[in-house]
């Protein structure tokens, strides 16, 4: 849609897409855009004086803030006309329909829009390009094409008895046919991005473009024009600077290497196995491990090379360097800064404190299996090593107004040693109520109540008010507040002990008579 502003990691793949030589109408193809959007991004990183390097090493929030530029208002006319010729195409088989009569139902709708002359043209070159088919040689080190078998696999619960079904994934390079299987849990976009990651560090470097089949875990939304791709997967292409061309939706030409592939391995991989027991995704996978290398060292019928032998003379030497660290899966949530200064990762129940400022507004949190990022307006505000204890705080004590910045601070340990420091009476006290509670942290603002009343009433008060309340068994807050508030701590201790049970009774049944 015009007007609407692209994520970076389009960008990124438009520069990696043209760092393979491709051109404007290809890489917009590729990316779904058009290709004078595509020539307008390409003349703002020119204005903006960015190289591609430089480009690609930022993160999409650096990037987005650099080239944040309004797209323009005018409606793409090629766009908008391509987007019709489906439906164009049915029009036409119905009876007294001509391409004149839709052309006057465009111009209706589109005042500005094309010539009839143009309109043909264009409506021409686009049935053309549907029915083209070529014979495709694969370039070395160029693609790697991505699919699962059809047919699955099986493990079986020892405990049940019960087989459950297993996704088998399969990834093969376009010029020597060198083939990598992997069996998963699933096909959600974990699974799908981590057996991409392993068959990328099995090839042991990168290809210029990652061939997809239309699943949701690569591809957002399938098209034979518009394929949005998974932005989790699009930023394991930029992490390991791999551009993606998804094969087209019902194009089986597309991606037939692979198709061959997913035969293939039917025959050598999964019959070889039918009749074994694995209770386990580690043991299975480690059964498809040597029928995998049998088959990629299995020479071809017309020549006398394998796939493996092809692939190390002639093809390894190109792929891309393998990044230095593995891809890390993203996550982002919008959430709301409380008044105490700390966001809510809810999936750990964690919190993590942000400059007072921000209280109230809405930030962006970007978060991986190692760490946690904040933004706001496209800046990063906090970072922090990923903390799973639940119900706990990370705090940056700048964070806070100076008011406040002495919460930051609490802990059990705090607690205790103030409370050490008034009396030993008051330490015990305290300790029973830190441990009261699951989490200490539930407790602070109770223990901070209490030991606060010394410089109320002074420390022999707060003293024979906790003693008291000990007496008692009572511990909390309120207990000490009441105590000092109607005196109880100034009466005289009663010589008798204080009676903790109820007294016997021949007309008290007790607890046994209700079991």
């Amino acid at each position: 849609m015009a007007g609407k502003t692209i994520t970076m990691s389009k960008i990124k793949q438009i520069l990696l897409h043209r760092r393979n030589g491709a051109g404007m109408r290809t890489i917009g193809e590729a990316v779904g855009l058009s290709k004078n959007t595509v020539k307008k991004y390409l003349r703002l990183m020119e204005v903006r004086a960015l190289t591609d390097e430089q480009a690609l090493s930022m993160n999409d929030e650096e990037l987005e803030a650099l080239l944040d530029d309004p797209t323009e208002p005018s409606a793409l006319r090629q766009e908008s006309l391509e987007a019709l010729f489906p439906f164009f195409e049915i029009e036409l088989k119905r009876t007294g329909v001509t391409r004149w009569i839709l052309w006057g139902e465009y111009r209706s709708q589109y005042p500005d829009g094309y010539s009839y002359s143009q309109f043909c043209d264009y409506f021409r070159q686009w049935q053309t390009a549907q029915s083209a088919t070529m014979h495709l040689d694969h370039t070395p080190g160029d693609k790697l094409f991505i699919d699962f078998t059809g047919k699955k696999m099986y493990i079986v619960d020892p405990d049940t008895g019960e087989q459950l079904p297993q996704e088998v994934y399969i990834a093969i390079m376009g010029y020597s046919q060198l083939t990598y299987v992997e069996v998963v849990s699933s096909q959600q976009l974990a699974d799908f991005i981590r057996a991409t990651e392993n068959a990328l560090h099995y090839f042991g470097g990168i290809p210029k473009v990652l061939v997809p089949d239309n699943l949701k875990s690569a591809v957002h939304k399938a098209g034979n024009y518009e394929a949005q791709l998974n932005e989790a997967f699009r930023g394991l292409a930029n992490h390991y600077q791999s551009s993606v061309l998804p094969a087209r939706s019902k194009k089986p030409r597309d991606k037939a290497l692979v198709e061959n592939a997913v035969n293939i391995a039917y025959s050598r991989i999964f019959a070889p196995l039918r009749n074994q027991v694995f209770y386990n995704l580690r043991s299975l996978n480690e059964a498809v491990i040597p029928l995998l290398e049998a088959h990629n060292a299995h020479r071809f019928q017309k020549m006398p090379l394998c796939r493996k032998e092809i692939f190390e003379q002639q093809e390894q030497h190109l792929l891309g360097p393998l990044a230095p660290e593995r891809y890390e899966l993203k996550s982002f949530k919008e959430v709301t800064v409380m008044k105490n200064c700390h966001i809510h990762l809810h999936e750990d129940h964690h919190y993590y404190s942000v400059p007072y400022r921000y209280i109230g507004r809405k930030v962006k949190v970007v978060y991986t299996s190692t760490y946690v990022s904040v933004f706001c307006d496209k800046e990063r505000i906090a970072y922090y090593i990923r903390d799973r204890k639940a119900f706990g705080y990370t705090t940056t004590k700048e964070h806070l107004p100076s008011s406040h910045q002495f919460v930051s601070e609490w802990s059990p340990e705090k607690f205790t040693h103030w409370a050490e420091g008034i009396h030993p009476s008051v330490k015990e006290y305290i300790t029973h109520i830190l441990e009261s509670k699951a989490y200490p942290e539930q407790t602070y603002r109770s223990c901070v109540g209490i030991l606060s009343q010394e410089r109320k009433v002074g420390r022999d008060r707060l003293v024979r008010a906790v003693e008291r309340a000990i007496a008692f068994g009572s511990y909390n807050y309120t207990t000490i507040a009441n105590i000092l508030a109607m005196g109880l701590d100034r009466l005289e201790e009663p010589d008798k002990p204080i009676q903790t049970t109820l007294p016997l009774h021949d007309n008290i049944r007790g607890a046994g008579h209700y079991q």
